[in-house]
């Protein structure tokens, strides 16, 4: 027993390394945006957020690519296959001056990230179910927020000590040794019996499948809009913090503090899920959701920002609310989908992130020298997600009568 429970224990935490490559890929970029704009000759600094959403493009079709391969040649090979991917990216990355030229590096870089975060999924989902999944991968969420918290403080270290380019090298050498662990100590998850015999069609008949599922096809767009509020935020914190508040030395440990409440509420989420189950925490933490983001915009809806204080008070409020959403939406999202776990997770994550990126954009535009057009967006967003699952549950309870 006690030798199931440390494999169950490396199990999570390899699942979270994976996961935890994308994050650094994107967070230890955060602080180094300025001087590698000035770098590439970028003139209007307001196309720096780009070489973050850029890397959650390639994310989003990179996993539609990759996760219907898996369910054909399993979980493992496809996890390689990405990291040789993520190795070319970086490279066009550090040795190009040109901003396009970086762009198409970091959504590279995201197509190839995209095989180690669908994989992770997927090799939850083919070894657990129910409440208990959602309790794993709240774990493997958790220590996957660990990340961003020492993110933005590590690539300041990293510019500080080497340069901005010496960030993509870090996280080769991270990826490299992840990676190496994944190769020696993790089994292949994908059952025999579940695999699907590789022929172009996979994909259309996979796709199929998962636009047949009411509730997998539901909790993926809520998951979209949540992502894309928690992006909006993600992509315009260097230009709130640094710009419209001048706290460009205390930014990193903004950042951390802010990723450490998304953090304690996924920690508490593992505790919690298998006694409440997943959609009575999903349906409290709209509530809290919508209800944070309406008292915000009624009491500043002047042009002036709040005090940092009480903008970090509200960010904190929002995101260990968000860390109750992230796990258990994703959990619900892949429960009646075991059979095809690896298109499942790409559909599922391709059509989150791009729903995220699209709002992260569109957002991010209007948020210039104030923050309520976020907490406006953070409103909307959870209005309509509000709507979506009222929906879903109406339609179970029809169906089951």
């Amino acid at each position: 027993m006690q030798n199931q429970k440390r494999t169950q224990f490396e199990f999570v935490v390899l699942m979270a390394a994976l996961m935890s490559i994308v994050a650094l890929s994107i967070d230890a970029l955060l602080p180094a945006l300025p001087i590698t704009g000035d770098y590439l000759s970028v003139t209007n600094p307001s196309e720096n957020p780009k070489l973050i959403t850029s890397i959650f493009l390639g994310l989003g079709f990179g996993q539609l690519i990759f996760g219907p391969l898996s369910d054909s040649f399993g979980r493992k090979p496809i996890v390689y296959a990405g990291f040789i991917l993520f190795i070319i990216a970086s490279i066009i990355c550090v040795t190009t001056k040109n901003f396009e030229m970086m762009l198409f590096g970091r959504v590279l870089q995201g197509v190839g990230l995209a095989c180690p975060r669908t994989m992770s999924i997927a090799m939850i989902r083919d070894s657990y179910e129910g409440d208990y999944m959602a309790k794993i991968i709240s774990i493997v969420v958790m220590m996957f927020i660990l990340v961003p918290v020492v993110a933005p403080t590590l690539g300041q270290f990293l510019m500080n000590h080497y340069n901005w380019q010496f960030i993509f090298t870090f996280n080769l050498i991270f990826g490299v040794l992840v990676v190496l662990w994944f190769w020696i100590r993790q089994p292949e998850t994908l059952k025999d019996n579940y695999k699907i015999p590789y022929r172009l069609s996979i994909f259309k008949t996979g796709t199929v499948q998962f636009f047949r599922i009411r509730a997998a096809v539901i909790y993926t767009l809520l998951s979209g809009f949540i992502t894309g509020s928690f992006m909006v935020y993600l992509s315009t914190s260097q230009q709130i913090f640094e710009k419209q508040y001048g706290l460009a030395k205390e930014f990193p440990l903004i950042f951390a503090s802010l990723a450490i409440a998304v953090g304690l509420a996924t920690f508490f989420n593992s505790q919690l899920v298998v006694k409440y189950g997943m959609k009575r925490i999903v349906h409290l933490a709209m509530w809290s959701f919508i209800t944070t983001s309406l008292v915000f915009i009624l009491i500043f809806n002047s042009e002036n920002n709040p005090s940092v204080e009480i903008l970090i008070t509200f960010f904190s409020i929002q995101f260990f609310t968000i860390g109750f959403l992230f796990g258990n939406l994703l959990a619900l999202a892949m429960e009646p989908m075991g059979h095809i776990a690896g298109i499942g997770s790409a559909l599922n994550g391709f059509i989150s992130t791009v729903m995220a990126v699209s709002i992260a954009n569109f957002i991010g535009k209007y948020v210039i020298d104030s923050v309520t057009p976020l907490f406006v967006g953070f409103l909307v967003c959870g209005v309509i997600s509000m709507g979506l699952f009222y929906f879903n549950i109406s339609k179970t309870s029809k169906s089951s009568h």
